[in-house]
């Protein structure tokens, strides 16, 4: 990773907040300078004037939020250096998609941090990066995870490597020092019922990755076929994953599903999605 990614780490884990050496740390990187402006647009679209200072954009950015852009900036780079842009922007709109839905349903059952929904979205398959990256260096005849997506590739993972994207997300997020409920995250979205830490996060970030999953959105699969999914089967998923809600409490949520579904859709096949540009190498096919 870049120099300045451990530093950031460093700065926005701290108590308070250096905001001026955070700012002087992105300036040095004219990727993320770039990538925390266009972030800022994107996410406060309706703002009376264009951010162009750095600091204006770190503030109102947040530290969750830059921590977040930060450690993925250096993700692209490493990815789109060694994978080919299709295979990291099937993974990427994978991840992006279920940190938005992610979040949405935590405001939807009003957890008090939505932000770390989206941070646990964002990075919940984080463990395959590498394994995706060695099948590419080593194994080029070797398909990549297989199409029925990450959760029907565990067991696979496991007899080629020795271990699976859950287990690496896991020795990933502990040398980062992530909270250990993120860390239950990484290791765990795909049995939300061993979490001790945060249940309700966990099982958010559980939910949101099966449905887009449903949705046809896996990041073995550069263009997916999207698909429309029954309610019986969201609540089903939310049943299984966030067992602590009513069937009232479901029900809320489920009538702002499938609107989810279509704004989310819409924006990935717009390309508006893109709140990060995948790089390209130079032999990208």
């Amino acid at each position: 990773m870049p120099g300045y990614v451990f530093e950031l780490n460093s700065l926005l884990g701290a108590d308070p907040v250096d905001l001026k050496r955070v700012s002087e740390v992105i300036r040095t990187d004219p990727s993320l300078t770039a990538q925390v402006i266009r972030l800022c647009h994107s996410e406060r679209p309706n703002l009376e004037h264009r951010v162009v200072n750095i600091d204006e954009a770190v503030l109102l950015l947040g530290t969750e939020r830059l921590r977040t852009l930060a450690l993925t900036c250096s993700l692209l780079e490493y990815s789109g250096e060694r994978l080919a842009h299709d295979e990291v922007r099937a993974f990427w709109q994978h991840s992006f998609i279920t940190a938005l839905l992610s979040e949405r349903l935590a405001r939807g059952v009003r957890y008090s941090q939505p932000e770390q929904a989206y941070l646990g979205g964002l990075l919940h398959d984080i463990g395959a990066l590498p394994l995706l990256t060695y099948l590419r260096d080593e194994e080029p005849g070797v398909a990549l995870v297989i199409e029925a997506g990450p959760a029907d590739s565990t067991s696979w993972e496991q007899k080629f490597f020795g271990l699976d994207h859950c287990e690496l997300g896991y020795k990933i997020g502990t040398l980062w020092h992530f909270p250990l409920p993120l860390i239950e995250v990484f290791k765990y979205h795909h049995e939300p019922e061993k979490g001790t830490q945060d249940r309700t996060l966990l099982g958010l970030v559980a939910a949101a990755d099966r449905i887009v999953r449903k949705w046809g959105v896996v990041f073995g699969i550069a263009s997916p076929k999207l698909e429309i999914v029954d309610k019986s089967e969201y609540d089903a998923i939310l049943h299984e994953c966030l067992p602590e809600l009513d069937s009232e409490a479901r029900g809320k949520i489920l009538e702002s599903i499938a609107g989810e579904f279509q704004d989310l859709i819409q924006m990935l096949e717009s390309g508006s999605l893109g709140l990060f540009t995948v790089p390209r190498r130079a032999n990208a096919s």
